[in-house]
């Protein structure tokens, strides 16, 4: 009895409007916890230390669940995108470089934006990279809710890019706010990958293997000075998704099956409780349409993430550079491209690192970057809805014509 439910729980979680709906839920109960009466507990909580001594780890909640758990989400995202990359829609040469060229697209426009509009303001000399990155958890959560009707294809263009998205993001807090990278660590974070790859070439399976593996991979970035999030997509994308002759499923699907429920019932929602805890004053709202910090945030973010990623990705489609995913057409692709304005994490972590010396500014470009990407969530899922809508018309009708 207990095994079924515990079964049935999994399948519940695994689908994915569920999972966008705990990640929105627990996103509105940090927002209203960090601005109620009771918000002294809240950020108290946040940045209660909880450190590993042997390790010299002296990570905050807050910083666990960001560096740690979301870890979790970012396997299984790399699960997903080696599958596609494979076996699946991104295994054609050119549906695999629309992605590429538009995450570029939609990092370079943004930054420029912001660079432009917020010159000379202090902080952006390093803030202009505040707009560069999409949010991949709030995205698909976003599209799994108001996009179901929308071809799978679009679920597959959006996690592409925004892997791509954040690995340039990462590769950017690294250059801009790491003073120095540890080699050392990163070689031993390289060796962990090399023989995570070499297990799954021998067709090792034990969990005894791989989870050392992790977590040791994991805390090497994390000592290298590298956001430690990547190991998960590293991990993920070395994982064998061809299932051998006497194999039922593949490794990567039997660890996605494994780790969804997981993710987006445990390491996602937790994650947006911790990162969308920012405060709004009366003060903060007025600044928001006035001060060229937030004006450069807001700018860089709506529009030059939208632009940047859909216009990258036309011209590319229009060179025959790249090919648009199956069943998709340009006001798709737009759609998506707005859900792509989702900054959330990566955002928020350059924010603050940005403006470390600058409590104010910080919680003003914070503020910026959490109330554009409730934005690009309203206009985006109004124009999936209406994409939906036609989408299921058109099925409809080729439906009738069959019968007939």
């Amino acid at each position: 009895m207990i095994v079924a439910l515990r079964s049935e729980l999994a399948r519940f979680l695994r689908t994915e409007t569920v999972g966008g709906a705990l990640l929105l839920v627990a996103a509105a109960i940090a927002l209203l916890w960090a601005n109620s009466p009771w918000s002294g507990s809240y950020f108290a909580f946040s940045d209660t230390e909880l450190p590993i001594a042997p390790l010299h780890l002296d990570l905050t909640v807050a910083e666990w669940v960001q560096d740690g758990l979301l870890a979790v989400f970012f396997f299984v995202a790399g699960l997903e995108l080696k599958r596609e990359l494979v076996v699946g829609e991104l295994a054609d040469r050119k549906r695999a470089a629309l992605p590429v060229i538009a995450a570029v697209g939609g990092v370079v426009l943004p930054a420029v934006i912001a660079a432009v509009i917020g010159f000379g303001v202090d902080g952006m000399e390093r803030g202009w990279a505040i707009p560069v990155a999409t949010d991949i958890a709030f995205a698909l959560a976003v599209l799994a809710l108001t996009g179901s009707r929308i071809p799978t294809t679009a679920r597959v263009f959006l996690l592409s890019l925004a892997v791509v998205d954040d690995l340039i993001a990462i590769v950017l807090i690294a250059v801009l706010f790491t003073t120095s990278i540890a080699i050392g660590w990163l070689l031993a974070a390289a060796a962990c990958f090399l023989a995570w790859a070499l297990a799954q070439q021998r067709r090792l399976r034990s969990p005894l293997i791989y989870v050392p593996l992790a977590l040791v991979a994991w805390y090497a970035l994390h000592e290298a000075g590298i956001h430690p999030t990547l190991a998960g997509v590293v991990c993920g994308l070395l994982t064998r998704v061809r299932p051998d002759a006497d194999e039922d499923e593949a490794p990567a699907t039997r660890l996605e099956h494994l780790f969804q429920p997981i993710s987006a019932g445990l390491c996602v929602p937790l994650f947006a409780l911790f990162a969308s805890g920012v405060p709004l004053s009366t003060e903060v709202f007025g600044e928001l349409f006035t001060e060229r910090l937030a004006l450069a945030i807001v700018a860089g973010l709506l529009i030059g993430k939208t632009l940047g990623l859909f216009g990258t990705s036309w011209i590319a489609i229009r060179l025959g550079i790249a090919e648009r995913p199956a069943d998709l057409g340009n006001r798709d692709m737009f759609a998506l491209s707005v859900l792509g304005a989702i900054g959330f994490t990566v955002s928020l972590l350059v924010a603050e690192l940005a403006l470390a010396n600058d409590v104010a500014a910080a919680e003003l470009a914070k503020a910026a970057v959490l109330l554009t990407s409730m934005a690009a969530s309203l206009i985006g899922s109004a124009l999936l809805l209406r994409r939906g809508r036609a989408h299921q018309a058109r099925r409809h009708a080729h439906a009738a014509a069959a019968h007939e």
